[in-house]
């Protein structure tokens, strides 16, 4: 019986850190274009209080999905100011209700 032997923890981590990666790519665009990147403060306050949190979770697979949702979320500021100069750019939708926040 060797699935008996196996330790999943490592693959489910990794499979969540994909997840969380994949879902906060597509929450950047829509965060700036509905919001622009004045949403900054509430990526700030989500990734602080998940990583505050991930110190707390005594179960190792949560804490680490909790930790890497707070790493995302810190990382999404920096992406959401990139996501402003590419929508300047061109490369994606321009929220006309928005035009002077890209001028």
């Amino acid at each position: 019986m060797i699935a008996s032997t196996m330790n999943y923890t490592g693959i489910i981590i990794a499979a969540s850190t994909f997840l969380i990666i994949g879902i906060f790519h597509p929450l950047v665009i829509r965060v700036e274009y509905h919001f622009g990147v004045k949403a900054w403060r509430a990526f700030l306050v989500v990734g602080v209080a998940a990583c505050v949190a991930a110190l707390f979770i005594t179960n190792v697979i949560l804490s680490a999905i909790v930790g890497v949702a707070g790493a995302a979320s810190l990382w999404s500021i920096e992406e959401l100011f990139k996501q402003k100069k590419r929508v300047e750019k061109g490369w994606f939708p321009m929220n006309p209700r928005r035009k002077d926040e890209y001028r």
